[in-house]
């Protein structure tokens, strides 16, 4: 008796987590309807505010981001943004290259991918994370296409040490000017902050941020055909 009692225990348990997975996936199907017209938070500016930390975010459209970091960012974050489907296949495949460690990969995350991070799961890495983060990337690049995808991402990014979310508040406290006004140079300096905001400064760029930043400015210059299918 005992031991059926055991089953039907593990049986409940099972079940309570296939639920959470199901609303895990259901919610966020739902959200990108909504973020289609609506400008959303990132998970990380909603956590911010509920333990009252300061957050700046000046929500700005795509076509007031200046065309040069619009091009540094591809570059930089997934330069094969254009051609792929919410998922670059070949960049998954090079972060294993790099290491069988899922924790330890660097890079092989899409644009898409980093904004379904941003607006619904949680920064740390780990098979979970990215088991959900692949079919949500699909569905977010389905729905809602190539220009919205990067024009979320870029506004839910952050971008600064101190609460600074979205290319608007990062380039207003690196450059004092608006992403729209950006110049090539600044634009490449303010993309070497994605990774580590806390660690990068574009207002302070040391040599190696410097060399960075002249790395994306040259792919931007010569990688003519990255970013077409965002700008008109």
């Amino acid at each position: 008796m005992m031991a059926v009692k055991r089953g039907r225990g593990i049986w409940r348990f099972v079940h309570l987590i296939g639920l959470a997975l199901i609303l895990m996936l259901l919610v966020p199907l739902g959200l990108t309807l909504v973020y289609g017209v609506v400008a959303p938070v990132s998970t990380v500016m909603l956590w911010r505010r509920v333990t009252g930390q300061p957050v700046q975010r000046i929500w700005v459209p795509l076509d007031a981001v200046s065309p040069a970091l619009i091009r540094a960012v591809i570059v930089a974050e997934d330069s094969r943004y254009c051609q792929h489907r919410g998922v670059d296949v070949r960049g998954v495949v090079d972060a294993f290259e790099e290491t069988d460690d899922l924790r330890r990969a660097r890079g092989g995350s899409s644009i898409t991918q980093q904004a379904v991070k941003n607006l619904f799961l949680w920064p740390s890495r780990s098979y979970v994370r990215k088991v959900i983060e692949v079919p949500l990337a699909v569905w977010l690049d389905l729905i809602l296409g190539k220009r919205r995808v990067l024009e979320i991402y870029l506004n839910v990014v952050e971008w600064g040490p101190g609460g600074q979310f979205g290319v608007e508040a990062g380039a207003r406290r690196a450059f004092g000017k608006s992403a729209a006004a950006l110049d090539l140079r600044e634009a490449s300096l303010l993309v070497t902050m994605l990774p580590n905001p806390h660690t990068r400064d574009a207002r302070r760029p040391g040599p190696g941020l410097l060399r960075l930043a002249g790395v994306y400015a040259r792919r931007a210059i010569a990688w003519t055909n990255t970013a077409a299918c965002v700008l008109r």
